[in-house]
């Protein structure tokens, strides 16, 4: 049987207009978060800063949500930052505030206890594109693109920068900063920024087909698996090594653990004790 409850964001509680802006869907373990704001190209307006930052800490907490999709309304999975709200506030203070906030969201996404996953239907802009490079996974339409526009109004794509190097290779990074041009789904798939590329009538299903593989796993496993692999990537060789190996022998404790291999071993389909 399959519950789904859909829910405004929890962020602005008391402003309708706020609230809406992120709709919130579970349904056996999967939390959708869908962006509603497609007149702005779902924009990273403070609102919007706001309601993703609050519901993500709400998601932390709740142990029923075994993984998480980020989705968009509209044309534009998301446009970025709302520059007519940034050129409406030109002090620094502001700006700092603006971006030190962003940057929290996305590390939010990159420390949430499970997976994320980018459900991206069309343009991926500057801190859009840094939204769909923070997520675990990403999948996308094939009208999809993908671009570090910045450059293009004068300003550096700096806070992007941080997620898009940590997906794509130095050089392509530097050439997507530098020009500011959109690269097609298809080029973001081979150069790392994606994992899918789906037919446009395709998407939820491409989408479907991860969640249900991750859905799948031992959430234990998979907890402690994305913890692990975003430390261990900022350790050197002999400390990630030592790490993963203490995590691997916590890991093994679990009483998923022993039912998987047992299972394994039976040749039965193993029964997770943590689902």
């Amino acid at each position: 049987m399959t519950t789904t409850t859909t829910s405004p964001s929890t962020a602005a509680a008391g402003n309708d207009a706020s609230a809406s802006l992120l709709l919130r869907e579970d349904t056996q373990g999967v939390t959708t978060l869908t962006m509603n704001a497609p007149k702005s190209f779902n924009a990273l307006s403070e609102d919007m800063l706001a309601a993703l930052h609050a519901t993500l800490t709400d998601i932390a907490a709740d142990e029923s949500v075994r993984c998480v999709v980020l989705a968009a309304e509209g044309k534009a999975f998301c446009a970025g930052h709302d520059l007519k709200q940034m050129r409406a506030n030109p002090e620094k203070a502001y700006y700092q505030t603006l971006f030190a906030r962003c940057s929290e969201v996305m590390q939010a996404i990159v420390n949430l206890p499970v997976p994320v996953i980018a459900r991206v239907q069309g343009i991926a802009t500057a801190a859009g594109c840094q939204l769909a490079a923070s997520c675990d996974l990403a999948v996308a339409a094939k009208r999809a693109r993908f671009a570090v526009s910045g450059i293009n109004v004068g300003l550096f794509c700096s806070t992007p920068a941080v997620a898009l190097s940590r997906n794509v290779a130095r050089k392509r990074a530097m050439e997507m900063l530098l020009t500011g041009d959109f690269v097609t789904a298809d080029t973001a798939l081979d150069w790392g920024l994606i994992n899918r590329v789906a037919e446009d009538t395709e998407l939820d299903a491409a989408v479907a087909e991860l969640t249900d593989k991750i859905c799948a796993k031992s959430a234990v496993a998979v907890r402690t698996g994305k913890a692990m692999f975003g430390r261990q990537l900022a350790m050197p060789l002999e400390e990630a090594y030592a790490f993963a190996g203490e995590t691997m022998a916590c890991n093994m404790l679990a009483e998923d653990v022993a039912e998987g291999i047992d299972a394994f071993i039976g040749k039965r389909h193993p029964e997770w004790k943590h689902r």
